[in-house]
Formats: structure tokens, sequence, C-alpha cells
């Protein structure tokens, strides 16, 4: 295989890549959408740049090639953008800068100073650049997804940041062969060059779809355990997180705790202002628990003006005072919509578990009744079971 067929097949698998993304765009989610369209367009400049290569024979170097490097610099740059999309990063005027400086770089090495050495140095660096500015964010300690196709992704572009300073030795250290052109078949970098080039969008191709379909799954499983409206844990989730917690506490120092917490007059709320309202009401007092909720506790809607928190504390005490705080963040941050500003307090009942509780489900309707009696007991207190 000579250099120029390995360049054709190269840009053409990056083609069919660019097309087989092209068919799957409307599968991908709405927000992933922008970003899977620069990873395409990255694909074909890249792939347009490789075939534009071929064309140094018949057209001169200096438009040949400045016209084909500054292509595949702005299809790096196309993936960098994606990447950043991807985890709804800004563009930046200064990502354009590898992409400037090479092309600038190559049209300078080609038709000012001619200097092959120089112009695959400065072609080079500015490709390490991009390679290291998309494995950096994908690497970044900011993305807490955990997914194995991001670390791939970022090891890919690790991988290509390698070839390429391979492929800088072989043209100018000293001691090496001398290569007069990209497209002299005599040596094999000029081979393995293009088919490199086309397998990485290939294979980066498909670790960025699988990044998708992860994004994809949890957000289904987010969907499904949490409550749609407010956010916090549905009651699915409270009771598979409750049930769990209460077997590990019965074998340790520490003891669970549920606070069941419900508005108080929230039908009025609705009857006055609307449920449109009422749905801000409840976001708004789902919202204060949560921020008022420490670590190891989790807050969740139990269905209506419900809610429901479970808690990890050393005695009947500390879960009263546990109580308190949340009834009073609540009752401390007025409901404002609109021109609208209105109290908002909450009636809570607290039970903390014991041996004679069997179950989870048990320890939620010991509280439940405390609810119950806080309510007949004038509202806007916390209640203990008994």
């Amino acid at each position: 295989m000579n250099s120029e067929t390995a360049y054709v097949i190269g840009a053409l698998m990056m083609l069919a890549n660019g097309g087989v993304l092209g068919l799957v765009h409307r599968d991908l989610l709405p927000s992933l959408r922008p970003s899977a369209v620069s990873w395409r367009i990255g694909t074909l400049l890249i792939a347009g740049g490789c075939l534009i290569i071929l064309g140094q024979k018949q057209l001169p170097a200096h438009i040949i090639l400045p016209l084909a490097n500054g292509m595949i610099m702005l299809g790096f740059t196309g993936y960098w953008r994606a990447i950043r999309q991807f985890y709804d990063l800004p563009d930046r005027f200064w990502m354009l800068l590898p992409f400037a400086a090479g092309t600038l770089s190559t049209f300078w090495f080609t038709a000012i100073v001619p200097a092959i050495g120089a112009r695959v140095l400065a072609v080079t660096l500015c490709w390490l650049a991009l390679f290291s500015f998309c494995s950096a964010t994908l690497l970044s300690p900011r993305l807490q997804d955990n997914a194995l196709s991001r670390r791939v992704l970022a090891w890919i572009f690790v991988g290509a940041a390698g070839f390429a300073l391979l492929r800088l030795m072989l043209f100018v250290l000293p001691g090496m062969p001398p290569i007069d052109n990209v497209v002299d078949s005599s040596n094999w970098i000029n081979i393995a060059t293009p088919m490199v080039a086309g397998i990485m969008p290939v294979v980066g191709t498909t670790a960025f779809l699988l990044m998708c379909s992860e994004r994809l799954r949890r957000q289904w499983e987010h969907a499904a355990s949490t409550d749609y409206l407010t956010g916090l844990a549905n009651r699915r989730t409270l009771a598979e997180a409750g049930e769990r917690r209460f077997r590990e506490m019965r074998r340790g120092d520490q003891r669970l705790a549920v606070a069941v917490i419900d508005i108080d007059h929230f039908k009025s709320i609705n009857d006055r202002h609307g449920h449109d309202t009422g749905d801000q009401a409840l976001r708004h007092v789902a919202g204060t628990l949560e921020r008022h909720c420490r670590n190891d506790e989790l807050p969740g809607r139990q269905g209506g003006e419900e809610f429901v928190v479970v808690l990890s504390v050393s005695g009947p005490e500390e879960a009263s005072q546990a109580g308190e705080r949340l009834r009073q963040a609540v009752e401390s941050q007025p409901f404002r919509v609109g021109d609208i500003t209105m109290p908002v307090t909450v009636s809570i009942g607290i039970a903390c578990q014991t041996p004679s509780d069997a179950s989870f489900d048990q320890l939620l309707g010991r509280a439940d009744s405390a609810l119950y009696t806080a309510k007949d007991s004038g509202r806007n207190r916390v209640e203990s079971a008994n």
C-alpha cells in the first residue's frame, strides 16, 4: 500500500464514520445534539484535509498544505468543542488559536521560508496542544460522572499525541532519514499517518457515542428515582434507601430516624392562588429542605404536600433536634412568587428506630402517626413518636 491509498482509505473511513453519526443524530438527547454536530463536523473536516493533501502534486504546495493542515486542525478543534459542549462548557475565542497558529506556520514554512522540518514541528506542536486540551477536559476532576467511556476517549487523545511525537522525531531529529514530503511512500510513517488519522475518529466516535449512551442511561435512572416536580428522591427511592439503612443500622451504633413533613394549610394556597403557584410552593419547600439537610440525610417527596427525610442519629433527642432544624428552616424562608409573599410552615412527625421496629415501613408509620399529632396540636411544630 502506498501513502496515497492510505490517505484515501483513511478519509473514506472518516466520511463513513461521520455519516453513521449523522444517522443516529435524532436518537440522541436534544441536549447532546449540538455536541454531536460539532464532533461530526470535526470528523468531516479531518477527512477533507486528508483528501486535499493528495492534491499537492497537482497544485502548488503553498496553497494545498495550509488548506489541508488548516482543515485537519480545525477538525481537531471541533472535537475539543464537542467535548466542551457535552459538559456544558462555553465556547472561547482562544480555542481557535492552535488552528490559526498551525495554518499560518504551514503557509510561512511552505511559501515564505520553505522548511519541511520546521513546518512539521509547528503543526505537531499545534496538534499536541489540541490533543492535550481534549484529554485535559475529559480528565478534569470537576467531572463527576465516572463514565469509563470518558476516560477511554481521553486516552485515545493521549495515544494520538504519542503518535504525533513519534512522527515529529522521524522528521526532525538528527540522524533520521530525510523525508521530502508527507506523501512519500518510501517512509512507513507517511503510510501510518493517514491510517491512524482514519482509525482515531472511528474509535473516538465509538467512545463518544458510548458517552452519550451513558448520559442517557444516567438520566433514565435519575428520572426513575426522583420526583418529577421537586427533583427530590421519590417514594420508591425513599423506600429502597430507607429499608437498606434500616438493616445496616440495626447492626451499628447509629440509629435510623424518619421525619414525615407536611406543609400546613397547603390546600388554601391552591384554592387562593392556583395549582401553578402551589407547585412552586412545593418546589420552594423541597429546595429549603434539601439545602438544610446534612450529607447523610436523604430528603424526598412522599406525595402531595408530604415530604420525608431519612436521618442517621444517635437517639431520639438528636432526631427531635433535626426535625426542629428543618421546621425552623422552612419557617424562616417565606415563599415569594411574583408580587405574592406568604409565610409557609410545616408540621413534622419524627420516629427513631427501636428494637421493636421490624421494618422501615413500620418506622415510617410511627412517624406518620406523630405527624397527625403535630397537626392536631396546632401545626408548625415537631412531635416525636412514643
